[in-house]
Protein backbone atom coordinates (compact mmCIF):
# COMPACT_ATOMS: atom_id res chain seq x y z
CA UNK A 1 0.00 0.00 0.00
CA UNK A 2 1.36 3.38 -0.81
CA UNK A 3 2.11 5.70 2.12
CA UNK A 4 1.56 8.61 0.15
CA UNK A 5 -1.93 9.62 0.13
CA UNK A 6 -2.17 13.10 -0.34
CA UNK A 7 1.29 14.76 -1.38
CA UNK A 8 3.16 14.65 -4.88
CA UNK A 9 6.70 13.42 -4.88
CA UNK A 10 9.51 15.76 -5.15
CA UNK A 11 11.76 14.34 -7.73
CA UNK A 12 14.87 16.11 -6.50
CA UNK A 13 14.00 14.60 -2.64
CA UNK A 14 17.12 11.87 -2.71
CA UNK A 15 19.30 15.21 -2.41
CA UNK A 16 17.60 16.93 -0.21
CA UNK A 17 16.16 14.98 2.26
CA UNK A 18 19.59 14.42 4.17
CA UNK A 19 23.83 14.67 3.91
CA UNK A 20 23.35 10.63 4.75
CA UNK A 21 24.24 8.11 1.59
CA UNK A 22 22.32 6.41 0.38
CA UNK A 23 24.37 2.81 1.39
CA UNK A 24 22.31 2.24 4.81
CA UNK A 25 21.41 -0.87 5.80
CA UNK A 26 17.39 0.56 6.38
CA UNK A 27 14.88 -1.48 4.97
CA UNK A 28 13.29 0.08 1.30
CA UNK A 29 10.16 0.36 3.24
CA UNK A 30 11.39 2.35 5.78
CA UNK A 31 13.34 4.55 3.61
CA UNK A 32 10.06 5.27 1.55
CA UNK A 33 8.43 5.73 5.27
CA UNK A 34 11.11 8.46 5.73
CA UNK A 35 10.99 10.24 2.60
CA UNK A 36 7.24 10.14 3.33
CA UNK A 37 7.64 12.10 6.79
CA UNK A 38 9.65 14.92 5.19
CA UNK A 39 7.03 15.89 2.74
CA UNK A 40 5.09 15.79 5.33
CA UNK A 41 6.66 17.92 7.37
CA UNK A 42 7.27 20.52 4.47
CA UNK A 43 3.58 20.18 3.90
CA UNK A 44 2.74 21.36 7.71
CA UNK A 45 5.25 23.79 7.71
CA UNK A 46 3.11 26.02 4.84
CA UNK A 47 1.81 29.05 6.38
CA UNK A 48 -1.92 29.30 6.21
CA UNK A 49 -3.23 32.07 3.50
CA UNK A 50 -6.61 33.26 4.13
CA UNK A 51 -7.80 31.58 7.56
CA UNK A 52 -11.29 30.83 8.93
CA UNK A 53 -12.51 32.92 11.67
CA UNK A 54 -15.18 32.56 14.15
CA UNK A 55 -16.39 34.93 16.97
CA UNK A 56 -14.53 34.18 20.19
CA UNK A 57 -18.00 34.61 22.40
CA UNK A 58 -20.16 32.23 20.08
CA UNK A 59 -17.10 29.89 20.41
CA UNK A 60 -17.25 29.96 24.25
CA UNK A 61 -20.36 29.20 24.60
CA UNK A 62 -20.20 26.06 21.42
CA UNK A 63 -17.25 24.61 23.29
CA UNK A 64 -19.03 24.41 26.84
CA UNK A 65 -21.51 22.46 25.13
CA UNK A 66 -19.55 20.23 23.32
CA UNK A 67 -17.84 19.45 26.37
CA UNK A 68 -21.11 18.52 27.92
CA UNK A 69 -22.03 16.19 24.96
CA UNK A 70 -18.28 14.86 25.72
CA UNK A 71 -19.94 13.59 29.05
CA UNK A 72 -23.01 12.57 27.88
CA UNK A 73 -21.47 10.47 24.67
CA UNK A 74 -18.52 9.51 26.08
CA UNK A 75 -16.23 8.60 23.22
CA UNK A 76 -12.67 8.14 22.58
CA UNK A 77 -10.47 11.69 22.50
CA UNK A 78 -9.60 11.02 18.71
CA UNK A 79 -13.05 10.05 18.06
CA UNK A 80 -14.55 13.22 19.28
CA UNK A 81 -14.09 15.64 16.30
CA UNK A 82 -15.35 12.94 14.02
CA UNK A 83 -18.29 12.84 15.88
CA UNK A 84 -18.69 16.28 16.04
CA UNK A 85 -18.96 16.68 12.16
CA UNK A 86 -21.46 13.33 12.39
CA UNK A 87 -23.61 15.01 14.55
CA UNK A 88 -23.85 18.32 12.08
CA UNK A 89 -24.21 16.27 9.49
CA UNK A 90 -26.85 14.11 11.35
CA UNK A 91 -28.91 17.09 12.05
CA UNK A 92 -28.98 18.66 8.91
CA UNK A 93 -30.04 15.29 6.93
CA UNK A 94 -32.30 14.03 9.75
CA UNK A 95 -35.45 14.19 6.73
CA UNK A 96 -32.80 12.43 4.21
CA UNK A 97 -32.72 9.73 7.11
CA UNK A 98 -36.17 9.55 8.33
CA UNK A 99 -37.18 9.05 4.70
CA UNK A 100 -39.05 11.94 4.76
CA UNK A 101 -37.08 14.51 2.30
CA UNK A 102 -38.29 17.64 3.13
CA UNK A 103 -35.25 19.38 2.50
CA UNK A 104 -34.32 18.26 -1.39
CA UNK A 105 -32.39 21.32 -1.70
CA UNK A 106 -29.75 20.80 0.38
CA UNK A 107 -26.36 20.82 -1.08
CA UNK A 108 -22.69 20.98 -0.40
CA UNK A 109 -22.82 24.36 -1.37
CA UNK A 110 -25.50 25.02 2.01
CA UNK A 111 -24.04 23.01 4.44
CA UNK A 112 -19.74 22.90 4.11
CA UNK A 113 -19.34 26.31 5.59
CA UNK A 114 -21.92 26.15 8.29
CA UNK A 115 -20.53 22.75 9.21
CA UNK A 116 -16.86 23.69 9.04
CA UNK A 117 -17.85 26.71 11.18
CA UNK A 118 -19.87 24.67 13.30
CA UNK A 119 -16.55 22.52 13.99
CA UNK A 120 -14.58 25.63 14.46
CA UNK A 121 -16.52 27.45 17.10
CA UNK A 122 -17.17 23.98 18.95
CA UNK A 123 -13.00 24.03 19.63
CA UNK A 124 -12.62 21.00 17.28
CA UNK A 125 -10.31 22.79 15.14
CA UNK A 126 -8.55 25.77 15.94
CA UNK A 127 -9.86 29.68 15.07
CA UNK A 128 -7.26 31.51 12.06
CA UNK A 129 -5.51 27.97 11.45
CA UNK A 130 -7.99 26.27 8.82
CA UNK A 131 -7.35 28.04 5.51
CA UNK A 132 -10.85 28.89 3.49
CA UNK A 133 -10.15 27.15 0.62
CA UNK A 134 -11.02 24.12 2.50
CA UNK A 135 -14.77 24.79 2.10
CA UNK A 136 -14.75 24.22 -1.32
CA UNK A 137 -13.36 20.53 -0.61
CA UNK A 138 -15.71 19.94 2.07
CA UNK A 139 -18.32 21.50 -0.25
CA UNK A 140 -17.35 18.62 -2.97
CA UNK A 141 -16.78 15.71 -0.76
CA UNK A 142 -20.77 16.49 0.38
CA UNK A 143 -21.74 16.48 -3.31
CA UNK A 144 -20.59 13.26 -3.38
CA UNK A 145 -22.19 11.86 -0.67
CA UNK A 146 -25.53 13.84 -1.58
CA UNK A 147 -25.82 11.98 -4.92
CA UNK A 148 -25.15 8.69 -3.43
CA UNK A 149 -28.66 9.61 -0.99
CA UNK A 150 -30.67 10.69 -3.79
CA UNK A 151 -29.23 8.38 -6.14
CA UNK A 152 -29.18 5.10 -4.61
CA UNK A 153 -30.17 1.24 -4.90
CA UNK A 154 -31.48 0.50 -1.54
CA UNK A 155 -35.47 -1.05 -2.18
CA UNK A 156 -37.96 1.36 -1.37
CA UNK A 157 -39.80 -1.07 1.47
CA UNK A 158 -36.11 -1.70 3.14
CA UNK A 159 -36.61 0.63 5.67
CA UNK A 160 -34.23 -0.72 8.59
CA UNK A 161 -31.88 -1.13 5.33
CA UNK A 162 -32.20 2.14 4.49
CA UNK A 163 -31.95 4.01 7.63
CA UNK A 164 -28.53 1.96 8.38
CA UNK A 165 -27.36 2.59 4.83
CA UNK A 166 -27.77 6.24 5.25
CA UNK A 167 -26.83 6.34 8.51
CA UNK A 168 -23.10 4.92 7.14
CA UNK A 169 -22.79 7.15 4.13
CA UNK A 170 -22.75 9.88 6.47
CA UNK A 171 -20.43 8.18 9.05
CA UNK A 172 -18.27 7.90 6.03
CA UNK A 173 -18.88 11.19 4.97
CA UNK A 174 -17.89 12.48 8.27
CA UNK A 175 -14.60 10.91 8.07
CA UNK A 176 -13.97 12.42 4.57
CA UNK A 177 -14.34 15.79 5.65
CA UNK A 178 -12.36 15.43 9.17
CA UNK A 179 -9.12 14.22 6.78
CA UNK A 180 -10.12 17.70 4.40
CA UNK A 181 -9.69 19.70 7.93
CA UNK A 182 -7.50 18.06 9.63
CA UNK A 183 -5.50 15.42 7.25
CA UNK A 184 -3.89 12.39 9.82
CA UNK A 185 -0.84 12.00 7.25
CA UNK A 186 1.41 10.58 9.58
CA UNK A 187 -1.20 8.27 10.64
CA UNK A 188 -1.84 7.16 7.38
CA UNK A 189 1.55 6.80 6.41
CA UNK A 190 2.33 4.59 9.44
CA UNK A 191 -0.40 2.30 8.85
CA UNK A 192 0.47 1.53 5.47
CA UNK A 193 4.04 1.00 6.85
CA UNK A 194 2.87 -1.39 9.44
CA UNK A 195 0.36 -3.17 7.05
CA UNK A 196 3.43 -3.73 4.46
CA UNK A 197 5.77 -4.78 7.14
CA UNK A 198 3.35 -7.38 8.49
CA UNK A 199 1.78 -8.49 5.24
CA UNK A 200 5.50 -9.06 4.08
CA UNK A 201 6.26 -11.16 7.37
CA UNK A 202 2.63 -13.39 7.40
CA UNK A 203 3.16 -16.91 6.77
CA UNK A 204 -0.52 -18.07 6.39
CA UNK A 205 -1.41 -22.29 6.82
CA UNK A 206 -2.86 -23.20 4.20
CA UNK A 207 -1.24 -20.60 1.78
CA UNK A 208 -4.52 -20.20 -0.12
CA UNK A 209 -7.06 -20.14 2.39
CA UNK A 210 -6.75 -15.82 1.93
CA UNK A 211 -6.48 -14.24 -1.41
CA UNK A 212 -3.68 -11.80 -2.24
CA UNK A 213 -6.83 -8.73 -2.13
CA UNK A 214 -8.32 -10.24 1.33
CA UNK A 215 -4.84 -10.68 2.79
CA UNK A 216 -3.83 -7.05 2.76
CA UNK A 217 -7.50 -5.60 3.54
CA UNK A 218 -7.26 -7.66 6.57
CA UNK A 219 -4.34 -6.96 7.67
CA UNK A 220 -5.12 -2.92 6.76
CA UNK A 221 -8.16 -3.96 8.84
CA UNK A 222 -6.32 -5.48 11.74
CA UNK A 223 -3.39 -2.79 11.74
CA UNK A 224 -6.06 0.31 12.14
CA UNK A 225 -7.74 -1.47 15.10
CA UNK A 226 -4.51 -2.30 16.58
CA UNK A 227 -2.10 0.63 16.05
CA UNK A 228 -4.58 3.73 16.31
CA UNK A 229 -8.29 2.23 17.56
CA UNK A 230 -9.64 3.09 14.77
CA UNK A 231 -13.70 2.63 14.59
CA UNK A 232 -15.64 1.31 11.90
CA UNK A 233 -16.28 4.26 10.05
CA UNK A 234 -12.83 5.59 9.83
CA UNK A 235 -11.89 1.60 8.94
CA UNK A 236 -14.68 1.82 5.77
CA UNK A 237 -13.80 5.12 4.92
CA UNK A 238 -10.36 4.37 4.62
CA UNK A 239 -11.38 0.46 2.69
CA UNK A 240 -13.15 2.41 0.36
CA UNK A 241 -9.94 4.53 -0.69
CA UNK A 242 -8.29 1.37 -0.95
CA UNK A 243 -10.85 -0.33 -3.03
CA UNK A 244 -11.66 2.64 -4.95
CA UNK A 245 -8.04 5.08 -5.21
CA UNK A 246 -10.25 7.72 -7.50
CA UNK A 247 -12.97 8.10 -4.99
CA UNK A 248 -10.10 10.88 -3.67
CA UNK A 249 -8.73 12.04 -6.64
CA UNK A 250 -11.65 11.41 -9.39
CA UNK A 251 -14.89 11.47 -7.89
CA UNK A 252 -16.81 12.57 -11.10
CA UNK A 253 -15.40 8.99 -12.84
CA UNK A 254 -16.86 6.69 -10.48
CA UNK A 255 -20.01 8.42 -8.64
CA UNK A 256 -22.54 6.85 -10.55
CA UNK A 257 -21.34 3.35 -10.56
CA UNK A 258 -20.44 3.60 -6.81
CA UNK A 259 -24.32 5.27 -6.65
CA UNK A 260 -25.77 2.41 -8.92
CA UNK A 261 -24.18 -0.27 -6.62
CA UNK A 262 -23.82 1.75 -3.02
CA UNK A 263 -25.36 -1.07 -1.27
CA UNK A 264 -22.87 -3.95 -2.58
CA UNK A 265 -20.36 -1.61 -1.41
CA UNK A 266 -21.81 -0.75 1.80
CA UNK A 267 -21.98 -4.78 1.94
CA UNK A 268 -18.74 -6.02 1.07
CA UNK A 269 -17.18 -3.25 3.35
CA UNK A 270 -19.15 -4.51 6.22
CA UNK A 271 -18.19 -8.14 4.91
CA UNK A 272 -14.69 -7.53 5.97
CA UNK A 273 -15.14 -5.43 9.13
CA UNK A 274 -17.07 -8.70 10.24
CA UNK A 275 -14.82 -11.46 8.89
CA UNK A 276 -14.46 -14.17 10.99
CA UNK A 277 -10.67 -14.66 9.09
CA UNK A 278 -9.73 -10.98 10.41
CA UNK A 279 -9.28 -12.57 14.55
CA UNK A 280 -5.98 -14.26 13.59
CA UNK A 281 -4.57 -11.36 11.58
CA UNK A 282 -5.32 -9.08 14.88
CA UNK A 283 -3.88 -11.24 16.94
CA UNK A 284 -0.34 -10.72 15.05
CA UNK A 285 -1.29 -6.64 15.13
CA UNK A 286 -1.90 -6.78 18.21
CA UNK A 287 1.11 -8.37 19.30
CA UNK A 288 3.63 -5.96 17.51
CA UNK A 289 1.82 -2.87 17.23
CA UNK A 290 3.36 -0.90 20.32
CA UNK A 291 6.80 -0.79 17.70
CA UNK A 292 5.37 0.92 15.52
CA UNK A 293 3.61 3.11 17.75
CA UNK A 294 6.52 4.48 19.40
CA UNK A 295 8.21 4.42 16.08
CA UNK A 296 5.87 6.66 14.79
CA UNK A 297 6.22 9.18 17.99
CA UNK A 298 9.89 9.28 17.43
CA UNK A 299 9.46 10.10 13.44
CA UNK A 300 7.29 13.02 14.94
CA UNK A 301 9.76 14.42 17.80
CA UNK A 302 12.69 14.03 14.93
CA UNK A 303 10.38 16.13 12.72
CA UNK A 304 9.75 18.69 15.10
CA UNK A 305 13.29 19.20 15.95
CA UNK A 306 14.23 19.68 12.24
CA UNK A 307 17.00 16.58 12.28
CA UNK A 308 17.26 14.81 8.67
CA UNK A 309 15.19 11.56 9.53
CA UNK A 310 18.16 9.14 7.83
CA UNK A 311 20.84 11.17 10.02
CA UNK A 312 19.48 9.78 13.51
CA UNK A 313 17.69 6.78 11.69
CA UNK A 314 20.91 5.74 10.80
CA UNK A 315 22.65 5.82 13.89
CA UNK A 316 20.96 3.59 16.58
CA UNK A 317 22.76 4.57 19.21
CA UNK A 318 20.65 8.39 18.56
CA UNK A 319 17.51 6.55 17.49
CA UNK A 320 17.45 5.01 20.70
CA UNK A 321 17.95 7.86 22.67
CA UNK A 322 15.06 9.71 20.45
CA UNK A 323 12.58 6.29 21.04
CA UNK A 324 13.31 6.29 24.35
CA UNK A 325 12.27 9.97 25.20
CA UNK A 326 8.95 9.21 22.46
CA UNK A 327 8.09 5.93 25.02
CA UNK A 328 8.49 7.65 28.11
CA UNK A 329 6.26 10.50 26.67
CA UNK A 330 3.50 8.30 25.92
CA UNK A 331 3.39 6.35 28.41
CA UNK A 332 2.60 9.02 30.62
CA UNK A 333 0.34 10.60 28.31
CA UNK A 334 -1.09 6.59 28.38
CA UNK A 335 -1.83 7.41 32.31
CA UNK A 336 -3.44 10.51 31.73
CA UNK A 337 -5.69 9.50 29.21
CA UNK A 338 -6.72 6.38 30.99
CA UNK A 339 -7.59 8.59 33.55
CA UNK A 340 -9.74 11.24 32.08
CA UNK A 341 -11.33 8.10 29.87
CA UNK A 342 -12.20 6.91 33.37
CA UNK A 343 -13.65 10.28 34.67
CA UNK A 344 -15.46 10.62 32.18
CA UNK A 345 -16.79 6.93 31.48
CA UNK A 346 -18.34 6.93 35.09
CA UNK A 347 -19.53 10.66 34.72
CA UNK A 348 -21.00 9.14 31.67
CA UNK A 349 -22.07 6.08 33.29
CA UNK A 350 -23.65 8.08 36.10
CA UNK A 351 -25.85 10.44 34.17
CA UNK A 352 -27.29 7.57 31.33
CA UNK A 353 -28.09 5.38 34.66
CA UNK A 354 -29.92 8.29 36.62
CA UNK A 355 -31.83 8.93 33.33
CA UNK A 356 -32.45 5.59 32.52
CA UNK A 357 -34.12 5.04 36.49
CA UNK A 358 -36.11 8.26 36.59
CA UNK A 359 -37.37 8.20 32.64
CA UNK A 360 -38.32 4.65 32.26
CA UNK A 361 -37.36 2.17 35.63
CA UNK A 362 -39.04 4.37 38.41
CA UNK A 363 -42.69 4.47 36.54
CA UNK A 364 -42.65 0.64 35.49
CA UNK A 365 -41.79 0.32 39.26
CA UNK A 366 -44.89 2.45 40.12
CA UNK A 367 -46.83 0.76 38.10
CA UNK A 368 -46.53 -2.66 39.59
CA UNK A 369 -45.04 -2.06 43.17
CA UNK A 370 -46.20 1.55 43.85
CA UNK A 371 -42.74 2.37 44.67
CA UNK A 372 -39.03 2.46 43.96
CA UNK A 373 -37.23 2.22 47.19
CA UNK A 374 -34.14 5.09 48.06
CA UNK A 375 -31.94 2.01 48.90
CA UNK A 376 -32.76 0.69 45.31
CA UNK A 377 -31.85 4.26 43.48
CA UNK A 378 -28.78 3.93 45.07
CA UNK A 379 -27.53 0.42 44.25
CA UNK A 380 -28.94 1.07 40.79
CA UNK A 381 -27.31 4.32 40.15
CA UNK A 382 -23.99 3.58 41.93
CA UNK A 383 -23.09 -0.09 40.87
CA UNK A 384 -22.71 0.60 37.58
CA UNK A 385 -20.40 3.66 38.03
CA UNK A 386 -18.53 1.94 40.30
CA UNK A 387 -17.66 -1.04 38.71
CA UNK A 388 -16.78 1.33 35.74
CA UNK A 389 -14.21 3.47 37.58
CA UNK A 390 -13.03 0.15 38.93
CA UNK A 391 -12.39 -1.45 36.09
CA UNK A 392 -10.62 1.37 34.87
CA UNK A 393 -8.71 2.08 37.57
CA UNK A 394 -7.46 -1.11 38.31
CA UNK A 395 -5.53 -1.33 35.07
CA UNK A 396 -1.56 -2.68 35.87
CA UNK A 397 1.02 -0.84 34.64
CA UNK A 398 3.72 -2.62 31.70
CA UNK A 399 6.22 -4.98 32.79
CA UNK A 400 10.19 -3.48 33.74
CA UNK A 401 11.56 -5.16 30.70
CA UNK A 402 9.17 -3.72 27.99
CA UNK A 403 11.13 -0.70 26.99
CA UNK A 404 13.89 -2.88 25.53
CA UNK A 405 11.57 -5.34 24.25
CA UNK A 406 9.93 -2.51 22.48
CA UNK A 407 13.02 -1.05 21.26
CA UNK A 408 14.54 -4.50 20.22
CA UNK A 409 11.27 -4.99 17.98
CA UNK A 410 11.72 -1.38 15.89
CA UNK A 411 15.12 -2.51 15.54
CA UNK A 412 14.06 -5.73 13.55
CA UNK A 413 11.58 -3.74 11.65
CA UNK A 414 14.20 -0.88 10.36
CA UNK A 415 16.97 -2.43 9.84
CA UNK A 416 18.00 -5.03 6.83
CA UNK A 417 18.77 -8.62 8.87
CA UNK A 418 19.51 -12.04 8.05
CA UNK A 419 17.02 -13.46 9.95
CA UNK A 420 13.90 -12.27 8.78
CA UNK A 421 11.17 -12.91 11.28
CA UNK A 422 8.05 -14.74 10.13
CA UNK A 423 4.52 -14.67 11.57
CA UNK A 424 2.43 -17.62 11.12
CA UNK A 425 -1.09 -17.92 11.19
CA UNK A 426 -2.73 -21.07 11.57
CA UNK A 427 -6.40 -21.19 9.79
CA UNK A 428 -8.10 -24.57 10.01
CA UNK A 429 -6.80 -25.65 13.33
CA UNK A 430 -7.22 -29.07 14.58
CA UNK A 431 -9.25 -28.88 17.68
CA UNK A 432 -8.71 -31.44 20.40
CA UNK A 433 -12.82 -32.15 20.86
CA UNK A 434 -12.46 -33.09 24.82
CA UNK A 435 -10.56 -29.96 26.15
CA UNK A 436 -12.91 -28.27 23.43
CA UNK A 437 -16.09 -29.28 25.66
CA UNK A 438 -14.75 -28.87 28.33
CA UNK A 439 -13.31 -25.22 28.03
CA UNK A 440 -16.99 -24.66 26.39
CA UNK A 441 -18.73 -26.26 29.59
CA UNK A 442 -16.66 -24.22 31.76
CA UNK A 443 -17.14 -21.13 29.87
CA UNK A 444 -20.98 -22.19 30.23
CA UNK A 445 -20.69 -22.18 33.60
CA UNK A 446 -18.83 -19.06 34.16
CA UNK A 447 -21.45 -17.45 32.20
CA UNK A 448 -24.58 -18.49 34.17
CA UNK A 449 -22.66 -17.45 37.48
CA UNK A 450 -21.62 -14.02 36.34
CA UNK A 451 -25.38 -13.09 35.05
CA UNK A 452 -26.51 -14.65 38.28
CA UNK A 453 -24.06 -12.54 39.97
CA UNK A 454 -25.13 -9.08 39.12
CA UNK A 455 -29.17 -10.36 39.25
CA UNK A 456 -28.32 -11.14 42.63
CA UNK A 457 -26.74 -8.28 43.34
CA UNK A 458 -29.62 -6.11 42.33
CA UNK A 459 -32.60 -8.49 43.81
CA UNK A 460 -30.48 -8.61 47.39
CA UNK A 461 -30.92 -4.83 47.25
CA UNK A 462 -34.57 -4.69 46.50
CA UNK A 463 -34.25 -3.88 43.12
CA UNK A 464 -37.89 -3.94 41.33
CA UNK A 465 -37.95 -7.26 38.90
CA UNK A 466 -38.71 -4.48 36.05
CA UNK A 467 -35.59 -2.87 36.39
CA UNK A 468 -33.58 -6.34 37.16
CA UNK A 469 -33.20 -6.92 33.15
CA UNK A 470 -32.32 -3.14 32.17
CA UNK A 471 -29.43 -3.15 34.89
CA UNK A 472 -27.64 -6.56 33.79
CA UNK A 473 -28.04 -4.90 29.97
CA UNK A 474 -26.17 -1.96 31.51
CA UNK A 475 -23.95 -3.76 33.59
CA UNK A 476 -22.83 -6.07 30.42
CA UNK A 477 -22.34 -2.62 28.26
CA UNK A 478 -20.33 -1.02 30.93
CA UNK A 479 -18.06 -4.23 31.46
CA UNK A 480 -18.28 -4.39 27.56
CA UNK A 481 -17.25 -0.48 27.66
CA UNK A 482 -14.46 -0.92 30.33
CA UNK A 483 -12.46 -3.61 28.45
CA UNK A 484 -12.45 -1.90 25.64
CA UNK A 485 -10.27 0.36 27.51
CA UNK A 486 -8.22 -2.03 29.66
CA UNK A 487 -7.40 -3.23 26.59
CA UNK A 488 -6.33 0.55 25.28
CA UNK A 489 -4.47 0.70 28.00
CA UNK A 490 -1.66 -2.22 26.00
CA UNK A 491 -1.12 0.61 23.47
CA UNK A 492 2.90 0.23 24.42
CA UNK A 493 2.89 -3.27 25.72
CA UNK A 494 4.92 -5.96 23.69
CA UNK A 495 3.78 -8.73 26.01
CA UNK A 496 1.41 -8.55 28.30
CA UNK A 497 1.64 -8.72 32.15
CA UNK A 498 -1.09 -10.57 33.45
CA UNK A 499 -1.44 -11.58 37.12
CA UNK A 500 -4.11 -13.46 38.74
CA UNK A 501 -6.56 -10.47 39.39
CA UNK A 502 -6.67 -9.90 35.25
CA UNK A 503 -7.21 -13.82 34.89
CA UNK A 504 -10.13 -13.95 37.33
CA UNK A 505 -11.48 -10.30 35.77
CA UNK A 506 -11.39 -12.23 32.38
CA UNK A 507 -13.12 -14.84 33.34
CA UNK A 508 -15.85 -13.51 35.21
CA UNK A 509 -16.36 -10.17 32.36
CA UNK A 510 -15.82 -11.68 28.90
CA UNK A 511 -19.26 -13.22 29.20
CA UNK A 512 -20.85 -9.99 30.01
CA UNK A 513 -18.94 -8.10 27.58
CA UNK A 514 -20.35 -10.62 24.67
CA UNK A 515 -23.60 -9.68 25.43
CA UNK A 516 -22.52 -6.05 26.17
CA UNK A 517 -21.15 -5.68 22.57
CA UNK A 518 -24.18 -7.17 20.96
CA UNK A 519 -26.38 -4.67 22.89
CA UNK A 520 -23.97 -1.69 21.71
CA UNK A 521 -24.58 -2.65 17.84
CA UNK A 522 -27.87 -3.27 18.27
CA UNK A 523 -28.12 0.07 20.26
CA UNK A 524 -26.49 1.58 17.18
CA UNK A 525 -29.54 0.02 14.42
CA UNK A 526 -31.81 1.27 17.14
CA UNK A 527 -30.72 4.07 18.97
CA UNK A 528 -33.92 6.62 17.69
CA UNK A 529 -33.03 8.40 21.29
CA UNK A 530 -29.92 9.60 19.55
CA UNK A 531 -31.96 11.15 16.72
CA UNK A 532 -34.27 12.71 19.30
CA UNK A 533 -31.44 14.48 21.14
CA UNK A 534 -30.17 15.85 17.65
CA UNK A 535 -33.30 17.44 16.45
CA UNK A 536 -34.12 18.63 20.38
CA UNK A 537 -31.18 19.93 21.85
CA UNK A 538 -28.58 19.46 19.20
CA UNK A 539 -30.72 22.06 16.70
CA UNK A 540 -31.51 24.16 19.06
CA UNK A 541 -28.59 25.04 20.55
CA UNK A 542 -26.57 25.42 17.73
CA UNK A 543 -28.90 28.02 16.08
CA UNK A 544 -28.69 29.94 19.30
CA UNK A 545 -24.48 29.78 18.70
CA UNK A 546 -25.11 30.88 15.17
CA UNK A 547 -27.46 33.72 16.24
CA UNK A 548 -25.03 34.53 18.96
CA UNK A 549 -22.31 35.22 16.00
CA UNK A 550 -24.55 36.46 13.72
CA UNK A 551 -25.51 39.47 16.16
CA UNK A 552 -21.89 40.34 17.17
CA UNK A 553 -20.94 40.57 13.54
CA UNK A 554 -23.83 42.88 13.10
CA UNK A 555 -22.64 44.83 15.84
CA UNK A 556 -19.16 45.22 14.31
CA UNK A 557 -19.94 46.38 11.07
CA UNK A 558 -22.53 49.02 13.07
CA UNK A 559 -19.37 49.81 15.42
CA UNK A 560 -17.09 50.21 12.25
CA UNK A 561 -19.53 52.94 10.92
CA UNK A 562 -18.48 55.10 14.01
CA UNK A 563 -15.38 57.27 13.65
Amino acid sequence: MDGDVSLEKNEEESEQLSTVKRDVNLVPEFSELLGYYNRVREFESKDTVSPIHVDELASRVAVVYEKIRQIIDWKDEHLIRRMAIERSLKRSMISKISGIDVLPGATGENLAEPLVMEIIRGGHLPNDKIPKTKIAHVTAALNKYIYILNNNNVGPLAVKTRVNFYNWILEVAACEIEEILSPPLKENGMMNFMTNMINKRLKLLPDNYVSAEDRVILTYIAVQRTLYNLDDPIISYNILKYKYPKWISDPNSLIREIAANSVGVWKEIEDYLSDKRGAEFYKVCEKYDAAYLVLGDALSYISSEKLHFEDVCSDWERLRDVIRKAYDERLSTLKSRLTRSAIYSTLSIFLAGGLSLFVFEVPLAALFYGHFSPIAVVVDIMIPTVLMFLLVITIRPTRKDNFERVLEEIRKIIYVTDDLDTYEVQFNKKGKTFINLLFGFSYFIVTVVSFGLVFYLFYIAKVPWTSLYVDTANIAIIVFAALVIRQKAKEVTIEENAGAADFLIDIFSIPLAKLGQWLASKWKEYNIFSVFFTVVVDYPIMTIVGLIEDWRNFLKDKKSAIH
